[in-house]
C-alpha cells in the first residue's frame, strides 16, 4: 500500500477501509493530512465561516461508583469535597448562565445511585419551563445507563422520558475509546464499547442528536483510533444522529493514570488527529477544534486542519479543572480568536443552527 492511490481516493469521495485509514494514519506527512482536510472541510462547509456555542458546563453531581482511572473529578459518597445539588440548586445555576447570554447547558454528573430516576426527568422538565432560553443538553451515556439501573426502566424507555420531558440532545462524553482492549484498562466498570454505541443508537432512534468525542493520548494506539472511528462512521451510516466530532487529549493531572501517563499529548498529534478525522469520518458535516482541552493557539490552526467549529464559551467547568488543567474565556475573545484565524465567527445554537454573523468591522 502507498500513499498516493489514498490521497486520490480521498479527493474523489472515496470512503477509505480500516486498513486504508491504519496506512494513512501511520504514515501520511501532517501537512498532506491538514490540506486533504480542509479541503473536505470547505467541500463540505463552503463559506469561510467557524460557528460558537455559548454554553456553560456545570455539574450537579461528583459522587460516582465507576472509578475511572483517567478521571479526577469523582468523588465517593462521604469522602471529602463530594457534592449532589438539588434541582432547585441547578434551575438557579441556569438562570443566571442564560442573564449571561448562554443557550447551551452542557450538564452532566458522576453516577450517583443515590439519585432517583424522577430527579432527572424534573431536571429537564423544569428547564425547559423555567429557562426557556437555553437548550438542556443533558447527561452523558454513563448516566443514562446508570438511570436505567435505578429506575427498572430499558435504557429506550429512560430515552423515551427524557425525550417526552423536553430534551431533544445528548452530549458524547463517556466515549473515551470505544476499544474494549482500552476500556478494561482505564474504565472497566464503565461497560463495554457495545454499550456506549447501542445506547446512542437507542438515542437517535428515538430522534435525539448528539455529538460523538474521542478522548485520546493515553493507552490507545493507532488501531485503536480506527475502531473508535469506524464504530461511530457505522452508526451514522444508520441514523445520521451525530452533529459533529470532538476529539480531545487526556489531561493526567490529579488521576491514578497520572503515574502511567504524566504527559499531556502533543499539539502535533492533535492536530494529526483532527485532520485524519475529518477525513475519514466521511459522514460527519462539522468537526469541532477544542481551543478549551488543547490551548488557544491550537485550536486557532486546527481551524486550518480540517475543523469548522470553535466549541462552546464553557463558562463554568469542573471536570477538566479537577485535573489542574484550566482555560478560560469569554464571548468577546471566541470572536476575536476565530476572526485571528481568518474566518468569519458565527454563533450557533446546539443543532447548529446559525444565531449571529459577526462581520468584521468596516
Amino acid at each position: 500500500m502507498t500513499l498516493s492511490p489514498l490521497y486520490q481516493k480521498i479527493q474523489n469521495y472515496q470512503r477509505l477501509t480500516p486498513e486504508e485509514g491504519l496506512f494513512l494514519l501511520k504514515n501520511a506527512e501532517l501537512l498532506d493530512l491538514g490540506g486533504l482536510a480542509n479541503e473536505i472541510r470547505f467541500r463540505k462547509n463552503p463559506e469561510p465561516q467557524v460557528t460558537f456555542v455559548v454554553d456553560t458546563n456545570p455539574n450537579y453531581t461528583n459522587i460516582c461508583n465507576i472509578d475511572c482511572i483517567f478521571c479526577a473529578f469523582y468523588r465517593h459518597p462521604g469522602e471529602k469535597g463530594e457534592y449532589t445539588y438539588s434541582v432547585d440548586q441547578m434551575i438557579e445555576n441556569f438562570k443566571r448562565a442564560a442573564t449571561q447570554g448562554v443557550t447551551t447547558i452542557l450538564l452532566q454528573g458522576g453516577v450517583n445511585p443515590a439519585i432517583p430516576f424522577e430527579y432527572y426527568i424534573e431536571m429537564v422538565e423544569r428547564t425547559v419551563k423555567e429557562v426557556p432560553e437555553v437548550t438542556p443538553h443533558f447527561y452523558s451515556i454513563s448516566e443514562i445507563i446508570g438511570m436505567s439501573q435505578v429506575s427498572g426502566f430499558t435504557i429506550q424507555q429512560v430515552l423515551q422520558k427524557l425525550w417526552d420531558a423536553g430534551q431533544r440532545t445528548i452530549p458524547g462524553g463517556g466515549a473515551e475509546i470505544l476499544s474494549d482492549r482500552v476500556k478494561k484498562k482505564i474504565s472497566h466498570l464503565k461497560g463495554t464499547s457495545e454499550d456506549w454505541i447501542s445506547v446512542m443508537r437507542e438515542a437517535h432512534k428515538v430522534g435525539f442528536k448528539s455529538t460523538a468525542t474521542m478522548m485520546y493520548g493515553h493507552l490507545e494506539n493507532d488501531d485503536d483510533i480506527i475502531t473508535h472511528l469506524e464504530s461511530i462512521r457505522q452508526l451514522q451510516d444508520e441514523y445520521h444522529g451525530f452533529t459533529a466530532f470532538v476529539p480531545w487529549s487526556f489531561k493526567p493531572g490529579n488521576t491514578p493514570l497520572e503515574k502511567i501517563i504524566p504527559h499531556y499529548a502533543t499539539p502535533t498529534r492533535y492536530l494529526q488527529i483532527l485532520a485524519f478525522s475529518r477525513i475519514y469520518l466521511d459522514n460527519f458535516d462539522h468537526i469541532q477544534a477544542s481551543w478549551f482541552s488543547e490551548g488557544k493557539k491550537t485550536g486557532q490552526i486546527a481551524l486550518h486542519f480540517g475543523a469548522d467549529d470553535f466549541g462552546g464559551t464553557l463558562f463554568e467547568e469542573n471536570v477538566h479543572a479537577e485535573a489542574n488543567f484550566i482555560n478560560k474565556t469569554n464571548v468577546d475573545e471566541v470572536i476575536q480568536m476565530i476572526q485571528d484565524a481568518g474566518f468569519t465567527p458565527v454563533q450557533r445554537t446546539t443543532l447548529y443552527e446559525m444565531l449571529k454573523v459577526y462581520e468584521k468591522a468596516a
